[in-house]
């Protein structure tokens, strides 16, 4: 209808003329006005308290050449990306025929793959005479004997208090709290 009269309308005419020229009712004239503006087929604007509506051939035109630039565009970019790609799949392939001594080469090549796995699974069966990882046990041994003792420690000062303050006997508090017998610092 925009398209037709080459003019600008507000709402109230187009729900006016619609119903006659295009068979629309007038109910549904807003909804479909709303979902061309959103598809960018009618523009809108807002003046004072009215709004208009209108849609010219020639922006149609200018966004379908646009349209048509961009992708022309992407596509000579594509065919150059596509150019450059050819090419260094024929560089690659340079050097890459299949001759015997490239066959003889490949077969080296995996034999000698396989036998650094075995040998890497061998290496890794003697880790633990490792100097480097016997010597980072040692020192996570003595964090964890200073740990213990620091526990240890902690221990006997609270069954210390625990006698002062509420006057247990040392069996009947290791015996509340499941304390052994024969607990001790570590050497």
């Amino acid at each position: 209808l925009c398209f037709a009269q080459k003019d600008v309308f507000q709402l109230k005419d187009l729900e006016k003329i619609a119903p006659k020229e295009k068979g629309i009712t007038s109910m549904s004239v807003k909804e479909i006005l709303q979902s061309l503006v959103d598809d960018g087929m009618v523009d809108t604007d807002r003046i004072g308290t009215s709004n208009y509506f209108w849609a010219f051939p020639s922006k149609a035109l200018h966004a379908r050449k646009r349209k048509l630039e961009e992708l022309e565009s992407q596509f000579a970019e594509s065919s150059q990306k596509k150019e450059a790609l050819e090419k260094s799949i024929e560089k690659s392939k340079i050097g890459r025929e299949d001759t015997a001594d490239r066959a003889a080469l490949l077969k080296e090549l995996a034999a000698l793959q396989q036998k650094k796995e075995q040998l890497k699974t061998e290496i890794d069966k003697y880790r633990e005479c490792d100097p480097d990882v016997v010597e980072e046990m040692r020192q996570t041994n003595q964090v964890a004997k200073e740990a213990a003792n620091r526990w240890t420690d902690n221990i006997f000062s609270i069954k210390s208090w625990a006698k002062r303050k509420f006057g247990f006997e040392e069996s009947r508090i290791d015996k509340g709290f499941g304390i052994p017998e024969d607990l001790d610092y570590i050497d």
